[in-house]
């Protein structure tokens, strides 16, 4: 990158590949930056917001940035404990020798359940809409994915309640209870509330996405198979009396499960060449199967491993400036720290190493498309070069 703007070189002249891997460093930086940023706001605040705003920011770094203090940390705690509560007592409402007969003779949870459920459902609204209050983007936030999962988890209580309230004057009893039944299988989307506390679940799920193609490719394997080997599974077995395919259609569960290497064993075929053909067919499931999973692992792999090099990254990044604000006196009245999030754009050129002056740096951009990475820090040149042979 510097003997690129050293030689005025335009990114026009790389090539693909080049290029793309010069993008990827540049997304890698400015996401770098962008984490060395939020890290500074949450340690110090920004002086600039008034009274309303810092409010906002210290409730949502209170819900959601768990290592920013003490509290947050109890709070994600004591919200990941009442994620399991609620999903122990749906699980356990359904044990029919703890269920209790109501007004009609049908079996309903026990009343000791339901307090618990209401219990839980006060923490999840109370902590939906303080994070929904102090959210940056309340319009970003209502319509993010995991924000929806939340929203649907404490929603059908609430639906619930309102129907078997009115119900009995406005439609009939058993109609009301059909909604409910409905509504309540909706809670099983709590348990998805448990990735807003793992970042595990989070690459796994960043691993998924980026695997699409993989997985549509297996599903369109494993539905050419199904389709291939139920046809010929009803074919080969249609003429025993016996026969347990007695349609292709019906044929496909079992195409399925022989595929999968499942077997339950309800359906099995029962003449030679029927087992012959599922021989084959569990063969072409286990290599079906097999082949796009060494991609999908590869992405896993590959996010975790980013995602563990940009938190060290930007860790450094904060590391190398401190040392900054450790070398100069700040002057009497000015905040003491010139590196934070106070004065974060105004001292990028003196205060940050230069690897990620392209990305901070404001002003217009080099011939390379990116500003020149020159050794305007106070840093010596040791510390300047480690820092950016340790991003690349």
């Amino acid at each position: 990158m510097k003997e690129m703007e050293f030689w005025k070189i335009g990114s026009d002249f790389l090539d693909e590949c080049c290029k793309s891997h010069l993008k990827e460093v540049e997304d890698e930086l400015a996401e770098i930056a962008e984490r060395v940023r939020t890290i500074l706001v949450d340690r110090e605040g920004d002086p600039s917001a008034g009274g309303w705003q810092r409010f906002q920011i210290s409730v949502w770094r209170l819900m959601e940035k768990p290592e920013s203090s003490l509290p947050a940390h109890v709070i994600a705690i004591v919200s990941f404990i009442f994620i399991l509560i609620s999903s122990v007592v749906m699980c356990v409402g359904t044990i029919p020798e703890l269920q209790v007969p109501d007004s009609e003779g049908n079996l309903t949870e026990h009343p000791t359940l339901e307090v618990i459920e209401t219990v839980c459902i006060c923490w999840f609204t109370v902590e939906y809409l303080l994070r929904l209050i102090s959210s940056p983007n309340q319009i970003k936030f209502f319509f993010s994915f995991m924000n929806i999962i939340d929203f649907m988890a404490i929603m059908p209580f609430f639906v619930v309640l309102i129907l078997t309230s009115i119900g009995a004057g406005v439609m009939e009893l058993a109609n009301v209870q059909q909604a409910v039944q409905a509504l309540r299988i909706m809670r099983i989307a709590r348990i998805f509330k448990l990735a807003r506390h793992s970042s595990g679940l989070q690459t796994l799920t960043s691993a998924l996405k980026s695997s699409l193609k993989e997985l549509g490719l297996l599903l369109m394997y494993m539905g050419v198979g199904v389709f291939l080997f139920s046809a010929l599974g009803y074919t080969m077995e249609q003429n025993h009396p016996d026969t347990l395919f007695t349609s292709i259609p019906q044929s496909f569960w079992w195409a399925v499960i022989t595929m999968t290497t499942v077997g339950y064993g309800d359906v099995y075929p029962k003449t030679t060449l029927g087992r012959c053909n599922a021989a084959i067919s569990f063969l072409c499931g286990v290599i079906a199967i097999a082949l796009p999973i060494h991609p999908i692992i590869n992405n896993f792999v590959l996010f975790y491993n980013k995602q563990q090099v940009l938190d060290t990254a930007a860790k450094h990044e904060i590391e190398l400036m401190a040392l900054r604000t450790g070398e100069l006196e700040a002057p009497p009245g000015e905040h003491k720290h010139i590196c934070g999030a106070a004065g974060w754009d105004e001292t990028v050129r003196t205060c940050h190493s230069d690897t990620h002056i392209p990305v901070l740096k404001d002003g217009s951009r080099g011939g390379a498309g990116f500003q020149p990475q020159t050794m305007e820090t106070s840093f010596d040149n040791t510390s300047a070069e480690s820092s950016d042979n340790y991003i690349s």
